[in-house]
């Protein structure tokens, strides 16, 4: 029975994760249609306008009327970033509690649910054109990393994190200050301070014949001409082309792997994705349940029954 919330009633935040392919969408669709809720996509592709088979986005006809955020935001031009998240984040809530809706947070980029929890300290502005241009004549990501190790010897990052390397050398940049001595001097603080968290984990075998299934569907649905269409537009140099799907397409226009080992090789790079994914949910998020379909969604109707 369909359950609407009062004014006086507290919105709920509840997160749904798990690896690529585990069923996410499926679960979050079948409790907000119950619910009533709305949904905030944590997916880092499903937020680009035009790409809709590569990022497995529901279809107008799986959304049947669900308000959704995180979706449909960005040209293929533009980047994905945490501020914009934030954004979209603030959009949903407002909407939520306008309304007196409950927000499904759903996605396997579960860094951007991170950023809602933990926070982001405050970036200073600064000429992105002039910035960018000095970050980029250091050279290689390799010599950016090792820029940043002489500056700041306290920052902790993995030398192929690009992301995490080129905003510590923007605030570098822009203050004069080393990333580590700017972030003690600006601690984030939480975006949200109570949200429930479920995760789907499937047994190796479920998920690989699930993924091996959904990739199947993609090429079925022509993702190969999505790809090439995309490209036509919008060419190769945009942070997407880098997204598993994608990439092994563009491999394939170059003719580096051949057409009848595409879909091996993409569902060979969900898994392992998937298996990051799981690997960061257990170690960057409190103690939550972790458990098949069915239960988190036992799991989740009786919390949401209980607003």
């Amino acid at each position: 029975m369909l359950k609407i919330l009062h004014k006086k009633d507290t919105i709920k935040h509840i997160a749904i994760l798990g690896g690529s392919g585990s069923g996410k969408t499926d679960l979050s669709l079948q409790v907000a249609h119950r619910f009533d809720c709305v949904v905030l996509s944590l997916d880092s592709l499903s937020v680009f306008r035009e790409i809709n088979i590569a990022s497995a986005k529901p279809t107008k006809e799986d959304i049947d009327g669900i308000i959704h955020f995180g979706i449909d935001v960005l040209s293929p031009l533009e980047s994905h970033n945490a501020h914009i998240f934030i954004d979209e984040y603030k959009k949903a809530n407002k909407f939520c509690c306008e309304n007196s809706k409950n927000l499904l947070i759903v996605g396997g980029s579960s860094f951007y649910l991170k950023v809602l929890l933990c926070g982001l300290s405050n970036i200073p502005k600064f000429n992105l054109l002039e910035i960018t241009s000095k970050i980029e004549a250091i050279g290689t990501l390799k010599e950016k990393y090792e820029f940043l190790q002489s500056i700041d010897r306290k920052y902790n990052v993995s030398q192929n994190d690009s992301y995490r390397i080129s905003r510590a050398l923007e605030i570098y940049f822009a203050t004069s200050i080393p990333p580590s001595e700017y972030f003690m001097l600006n601690p984030p603080k939480p975006i949200i301070n109570k949200c429930e968290i479920f995760e789907i984990l499937l047994d190796r075998q479920v998920l690989l014949d699930r993924v091996s299934l959904r990739t199947n569907k993609m090429f079925e649905r022509g993702i190969i001409d999505e790809v090439s269409y995309l490209v036509e537009k919008y060419g190769t140099s945009n942070q997407w082309a880098k997204s598993i799907g994608i990439k092994e397409i563009l491999g394939y226009f170059k003719g580096e792997i051949p057409k009848d080992k595409l879909q091996e090789l993409i569902t060979t790079h969900t898994m392992q994705l998937a298996k990051r994914q799981r690997t960061f949910n257990k170690t960057q998020f409190p103690q939550h349940l972790r458990a098949n379909f069915d239960e988190i969604l036992s799991n989740i109707n009786k919390c949401l029954s209980d607003v």
